[in-house]
Formats: C-alpha cells, sequence, structure tokens
C-alpha cells in the first residue's frame, strides 16, 4: 500500500499557496532533498539548449522537440 502523507507539509502549502498543483506541490515536498537550501543546478538560462532538451526529456516534458530555448526554459520552471 502506498503512503500517501507529505513529508513537508510547510512547503507544501507553502507551493501550493504560491499557485503549484497538487501533484507539483506534493513531488517537490516529497523529494528526498525537501526544505534543504543550496542547490547546485545553474540558472536554466546558462545551459544549451541541447542540456534543456535533456532535462525535459528526463522529466516529460512533451512537444520539447519544436520547442525553443525560451519554451524549454519556460516549460521545465511550470512543470
Amino acid at each position: 500500500m502506498p503512503d500517501n502523507r507529505i513529508k513537508n507539509e510547510d512547503q507544501y502549502e507553502a507551493l501550493r499557496d504560491k499557485g503549484a498543483s497538487k501533484e507539483k506541490a506534493a513531488r517537490i515536498a516529497n523529494s528526498s532533498n525537501s526544505g534543504k537550501k543550496g542547490g547546485k543546478a545553474g540558472k536554466y538560462e546558462d545551459r544549451s539548449k541541447d542540456e534543456l532538451y535533456k532535462k525535459a526529456k528526463e522529466v516529460g516534458i512533451e512537444g520539447r522537440s519544436k520547442m525553443s530555448k525560451k519554451e524549454l526554459i519556460s516549460a521545465l520552471r511550470n512543470h
């Protein structure tokens, strides 16, 4: 039976208040580094279009092959 509890309720609620979907808020609040600071990923703008495409593929963004770099960045931020 799956565990449907949210690991970091405060983070989940904050994300929902900012307009994140239930799915996105739960995914972030349940990640292994939930609530930790100091992400090591650089800004999307500093990445190549190929790197952004690979990340979009990794997270399952559809239509990525026809997207510009700017569209890939927007899709990744809103996924």
